[in-house]
């Protein structure tokens, strides 16, 4: 009965995660070293934003990454 919308969820979290892997990798950060360096600075951002701000608004993600106290590689 709730298959499908639990299954919509999940593939709507997976294309987030992609998302906004492609746009941290482009800026030289791996995914999980972007969502550790959010969490430790207690910056509280949920995935779909962010996915929406890096397909979007690639110059405010990069604000983003910036504040979160990770370096580049």
């Amino acid at each position: 009965m709730f298959r499908g919308r639990k299954e919509k969820k999940r593939n709507f979290r997976s294309l987030w995660n992609v998302r906004i892997s492609a746009a941290s990798s482009a800026q030289g950060i791996s995914y999980s070293r972007l969502i550790g360096g959010l969490k430790k600075q207690k910056i509280a951002l949920d995935r779909k934003s962010l996915a929406m701000l890096a397909k979007d608004h690639p110059e405010v993600f990069a604000e983003v990454l910036k504040q979160s106290g990770v370096t580049t590689k």
